[in-house]
């Protein structure tokens, strides 16, 4: 039966309102900071068959994307008539859902007259999950936490409490993970609501036939998207910094026929004996958020919208594990997957990223805090990068003071890092530089800082502390296109001291700082053509420095003001021209 196309476009946007609401009940009852502050999480509505018809705005494509697969498993695994109203299902499963066993699933059937007719259901990253806090160290899943198979949370809206005391006896925060799960039903819940007054505002007993006109929309455009692409075979490589002893090598195959394309991660490393790895289910979704961010940003994101995009990857590499594969760092892999597939594809349409989101688990005496930061995007064709913004995550940095609310840390710097965004005609977004300490011991000195919280005072200052340091491009550097030049790579270390080893737990001395300096994007395009009044401009902004304006973009900025000045005014500074003319007629 066809669907009135006013109707369809009505429902579409009216669902995208109802996900927003989801999303906010979500995040404004969540309890961890992880979920309230950096939005690790993911939003959307199903229908009956459990095919995603829309997404929240604010969410991951990891969590998204892996959820719209992942959702066939919910589906399979409790069909009709096996549920009823009040019932909620939850997973962590890697290879069904998001590929990490902290990403926890929370899935709620809509009931309307006592049939199915959608599911609503959201993806978040749990504070903790036991095991060995999130890092490369375990040898196999097992070691990573508690993992749920797909299991009924609420029967009939009363809390399966076995469920919970078998959660709450497995993480260290318990209180915050089972506020978190609460929080994911509330919103699923919200949503619900909402979707069931729509319908009976548009007098419709299922939602499954405008489901799928508007699916089917988002599949027509991507291919007609990909019409516009030149047919043939495209492919790519990037390194990232793996270990000492261990080389990971992310390879694709790109082959555009038609209206279709086929993405084939033959060729990459196989999978690691440390927990970097990455489920084929994570490894769609990236590599169907890059396909539709690099060629028609604009198609809503469902179902549809993914069956042009073709993904494969062998069994038993990095980018298609088997289980028993460690796997709760596997996003330092899975974040590479769209620089790697956009700079396959022609027209390239950014450079690469500093990619991997940055994640430190800092832990001590009576805390634990998950702490996300994000480096510089790669300069866009026509576009300079964003400065510290999460691509292709999409999550939030967690804010300064957030961090000293929850824990007895003190983040003594918080600032853009100069000349980290690689040069060229646009310039790479710049990473960030910070430092962090422990309350109370401030470089050996005892500190006049008040307690973080009564209760966790005792102790604090004393002991030993660590931190799970999940990073990566503190070696492969993000390089540049067309002639632009490598963004800065990454530092993670002790201040005035010696690095410190990635991806795994490092015990920190009581008067331990430690710097957590992010890489930067890369340029695109030769910086001999970046505009002398972009790159003055930088100089100003504090950006680009006065010598790397000077040798790298050929552009001689010179200070005027007082060299004690704390505050530094544009008209501080000019051009010397003769002099630009010189170096750029040399270069």
């Amino acid at each position: 039966m066809s669907v009135d196309p006013i109707v369809a476009g009505l429902f579409g946007h009216r669902l995208h309102s109802i996900l927003a609401e989801q999303q906010n009940a979500l995040v404004n009852t969540a309890f961890s900071a992880v979920v309230r502050e950096s939005f690790d999480l993911a939003c959307a509505v199903f229908d009956s068959r459990g095919e995603m018809i829309g997404q929240s705005v604010g969410g991951t494509p990891g969590h998204i994307n892996a959820m719209a697969t992942g959702m066939h498993h919910f589906v399979a695994a409790y069909p009709p008539e096996a549920l009823e109203p009040g019932d909620v299902l939850l997973t962590n499963d890697p290879w069904q859902t998001a590929g990490q066993i902290n990403d926890i699933t929370v899935a709620t059937p809509v009931f309307r007259n006592g049939r199915l007719v959608a599911w609503f259901a959201s993806c978040c990253h749990a504070p903790d999950i036991g095991g060995r806090l999130v890092s490369a160290e375990a040898h196999e899943v097992f070691e990573e936490g508690l993992r749920l198979p797909i299991l009924k949370f609420l029967r009939a809206g009363e809390v399966n409490a076995d469920l919970e005391r078998l959660i709450r006896a497995n993480v260290r925060t318990p209180e915050e993970t089972i506020g978190d799960l609460y929080a994911q039903v509330t919103g699923n819940e919200v949503g619900a609501a909402s979707l069931l007054r729509l319908l009976d505002e548009l007098g419709l007993d299922s939602l499954d036939e405008v489901a799928a006109e508007i699916m089917d929309r988002s599949e027509r455009a991507l291919r007609d998207a990909l019409r516009e692409l030149p047919d043939g075979t495209y492919t790519n490589e990037i390194v990232t910094d793996g270990f000492d002893d261990e080389e990971i090598v992310l390879r694709v195959t790109a082959t555009v026929d038609g209206e279709e394309i086929h993405l084939d991660f033959a060729g990459s490393s196989p999978q690691s004996r440390r927990g970097i790895n990455v489920v084929l289910n994570y490894t769609r979704a990236y590599a169907s958020f890059a396909v539709k961010a690099a060629i028609s940003p604009e198609v809503p994101h469902n179902a549809g919208s993914f069956r042009p995009v073709h993904v494969t990857a062998p069994e038993g590499s990095v980018l298609n594990c088997r289980p028993p594969a460690p796997v709760a760092s596997r996003h330092l892999i899975g974040h590479f997957l769209p620089s790697l597939l956009i700079g396959a594809l022609p027209r390239t349409a950014i450079a690469p990223s500093a990619d991997a989101l940055w994640m430190t688990i800092w832990r001590g005496p009576g805390f634990m805090l998950n702490v996300f930061q994000t480096g510089g995007m790669g300069a866009r064709a026509a576009k300079d990068g964003l400065s510290t913004t999460g691509f292709p995550s999409g999550l939030r940095s967690t804010p300064t003071e957030v961090i000293e609310t929850m824990a007895p840390l003190i983040q003594h710097t918080r600032e853009l890092r100069v000349d980290s965004g690689g040069a060229g005609r646009w310039r790479g977004g710049l990473g960030q530089v910070t430092t962090m300490a422990l309350r109370g011991l401030v470089s050996g000195k005892a500190g006049s800082n008040p307690p973080y919280h009564s209760r966790r005072a005792a102790g604090l200052g004393s002991g030993s502390w660590s931190v799970n340091g999940n990073v990566d491009r503190v070696r492969a550097a993000a390089s540049g296109v067309d002639g632009g030049q490598p963004g800065m790579p990454g530092r993670f270390g002790l201040r005035g001291g010696a690095d410190l080893p990635a991806k795994s737990r490092v015990p920190l001395a009581a008067a331990s700082v430690v710097d957590i300096t992010l890489p930067g994007g890369g340029g695109y395009g030769p910086p001999s053509a970046r505009p002398v009044a972009a790159v003055f401009a930088d100089v100003v902004e504090g950006y680009v420095s006065v010598a790397a304006a000077r040798e790298v973009y050929g552009v001689e900025v010179r200070y005027l003001g007082d060299p004690d000045a704390l505050v530094r005014l544009p008209e501080d500074y000019a051009v010397d021209e003769e002099q630009t003319a010189r170096l750029r007629a040399g270069q």
